[in-house]
């Protein structure tokens, strides 16, 4: 029997997925740059090379950078003027971003290279597509970049690798020399031409690459959402009747719909929701955290395919500046500037902390014996001598707390550079920073809530949960016990949020439902 070999991710001009920007971030895909790619580099790089030997000033090529683009370059400084560059930029501080960051904004840098449009040699594309394969990651730092002329120093401390400078991240993780990384890869330190410098660093790859994974978390935490607001619907009592389609369709909000119509399913022939359902149940109607639940998750579901959009649209841009046009032009540009990507991240930001905030509502319902229809308070086991979840609330709001304060926007706030020739620029990548923490915060309170629900659910025997709530109880029981005495509450929230965060309740829930997220039944 053979070794299986995983079929590598192509890079060329053609648009990337998003499936293969998280397959490489966080699954390690190799990649392989396409024939067509290569053919296109190196007819653009034809182009480059001969404004290279020309006397007439070219951006980047020929001049300075920035408010420096005045500065004439002879011909025989033009390639060390690269290296100075990447050397130079190469200026971030703080923090290593995390592993999954670099190789997305890698990939993406690359896929760029392969469009043809930045005018690199092929021989250098090729190599930071070796390097990757490799498993060398370049030590990235959190604060470098002001989202406009590119991410730079984020990209000028991975192009810095490539040449066989700085600090990197092996294959198992040590923090080695570049030089020695690469040598023991087998692979020669690249010595840059003219151009490519620039070339490795004007883009919004690590903030645009930070939007794809945001997203790609976002499916599943809003999924959990619609299963976490219907185990809270049925452990406090609450009516289904408000999620049926046809009320839903009176206000045709996309998302609405899909997350009423999951929590139909989660909650389908509950024995909790048919206990109380009838005329002697004198309540009219459930708080806004149950009842608008649909409203809320399914207007962040909207806001996330909008902002897919967003990215699918700089997934098929060729960011640099200058750029090679197609007919053979070397011309400047402002499509550097982090904007677009920017707002994006920014707007999830709003529903990321709404939604969590809605979660923290119906988990503190719980708690309360005086809204919690026949509850223990806390869902202490021996209310006094015991505090139940009294505590994870507390948790679940101060991580609200802070989600409310990163979804103040980034993208407001400018703050010129390079003596004013920069003189707006976008906070692309403290927008995607700030999204990351948020999302993480999500889950968690997600976590808080599902925690909680499923104990007040066991607190409901001998009545049973529907089957697909039942099965998330199931799922947790294998982590947390069940109702009992007060015990550490710290490792189980964070149980939880594993399950949360890596699809497991989604999955547990489609056990019994089927595929959510679809408007069949």
């Amino acid at each position: 029997m053979g070794w299986d070999v995983p079929m590598a991710i192509n890079v060329g001009p053609a648009p990337l997925t998003a499936a293969e920007v998280v397959a490489v971030a966080r699954g390690g895909e190799p990649i392989e740059l396409t024939e067509e790619s290569l053919t296109e580099m190196a007819r653009s790089r034809a182009i480059v090379e001969g404004l290279a030997q020309s006397p007439e000033p070219a951006y980047g090529i020929s001049t300075g950078f920035g408010a420096l683009a005045t500065v004439h370059i002879p011909p025989e400084s033009r390639a060390h003027l690269q290296s100075s560059l990447i050397r130079s930029h190469a200026a971030g501080w703080g923090p290593e971003v995390e592993p999954e960051v670099v190789r997305a904004t890698m990939l993406l840098r690359l896929h760029t290279l392969a469009t043809g449009r930045t005018g690199v040699r092929p021989s250098t594309a090729q190599a930071y597509a070796a390097m990757m394969n490799a498993g060398i990651l370049p030590v990235v730092c959190e604060h470098g970049s002001l989202g406009c002329s590119g991410d730079l120093a984020p990209l000028s401390h991975i192009a810095l690798a490539l040449t066989g400078e700085g600090e990197v991240r092996d294959r198992t993780g040590a923090l080695v020399p570049a030089a020695q990384a690469l040598a023991d890869a087998g692979l020669a330190p690249v010595k840059l031409a003219e151009k490519e410098g620039l070339a490795l660093i004007n883009g919004t790859d690590g903030m645009l690459g930070m939007l794809v994974l945001a997203l790609a978390d976002l499916e599943v935490l809003l999924t959990t959402a619609d299963i976490s607001a219907a185990m809270s619907i049925e452990a406090l009592l609450g009516t289904d009747r408000v999620l049926a389609d046809d009320l839903q369709q009176l206000r045709p909000h996309p998302g609405q719909r899909i997350s009423a119509a999951n929590m139909r399913k989660v909650l389908k022939d509950s024995p909790i929701v048919a206990s109380h359902a009838g005329p002697e149940d004198t309540r009219v109607q459930d708080a806004y955290s149950l009842r608008c639940a649909p409203q809320v998750n399914g207007a962040a579901r909207d806001t996330a395919d909008y902002c897919a959009v967003v990215a699918g649209r700089e997934l098929a841009a060729a960011v640099d500046n200058p750029v090679v046009t197609l007919d053979g032009r070397v011309e400047s540009n402002g499509n550097f500037h982090g904007a677009p990507v920017a707002y994006a991240l920014d707007f999830l930001a709003i529903p990321v902390a709404d939604v969590a905030s809605m979660s923290e509502r119906r988990t503190d319902r719980m708690l309360d014996r005086h809204r919690s229809h026949g509850l223990p308070p806390f869902l202490a086991h021996e209310a006094g001598v015991d505090s139940g979840h009294m505590i994870a609330q507390y948790t679940a709001a101060g991580i609200v707390h802070d989600l409310k304060r990163l979804a103040v926007p980034a993208s407001v706030d400018s703050i010129p550079s390079s003596a004013m020739q920069e003189d707006h620029v976008s906070m692309g990548w403290s927008a995607a920073r700030k999204l990351r923490t948020a999302v993480d915060g999500l889950a968690a309170v997600l976590a808080i809530e599902i925690l909680t629900a499923a104990r007040a659910l066991d607190l409901r025997a001998p009545i049973a949960p529907a089957d697909a709530t039942g099965a998330v109880v199931s799922l947790l029981r294998a982590d947390v016990p069940g109702p009992g005495p007060d015990r550490h509450l710290a490792p189980e929230i964070a149980a939880i949020a594993t399950l949360v965060r890596d699809g497991s309740v989604v999955r547990a829930v489609e056990t019994v439902t089927g595929p959510l997220n679809t408007l069949e039944n």
